[in-house]
């Protein structure tokens, strides 16, 4: 590339985050936030249905399907990290869902 062509594209580099358009955050938050479930929503896995299931972090429809049969199969859930024992449901799902998962 020629030099005379660096300078005047760095200086374009600079100044044009100056010109870039500006979005109000309140806006920004709420475009960003509003597809998305809550992350701090809870899940009670002796209630919840499969589609409620889907909310949890990993949880797809096969595997919130099996949650569901093996609830009816065993009964309900003593305890939160009985749900491991679900075919599917690893180390990793449970880790990253442990705070939302509640037994009731």
């Amino acid at each position: 590339m020629p030099r005379s062509l660096i300078v005047p594209m760095l200086l374009a580099l600079i100044v044009a985050p100056a010109f870039a358009p500006r979005i109000p955050a309140a806006f920004a938050a709420s475009a960003t936030t509003a597809d998305k479930p809550d992350k701090a929503d809870k899940v009670n896995i002796n209630t919840a249905s499969a589609k409620d299931l889907q909310k949890l972090d990993g949880v797809g429809r096969t595997v919130a399907e099996r949650i569901v049969h093996y609830r009816d199969e065993h009964g309900p859930f003593k305890r939160g990290e009985d749900l491991r024992k679900v075919d599917g449901v690893g180390a990793t799902l449970w880790e990253r869902n442990r705070e939302r998962i509640v037994v009731k």
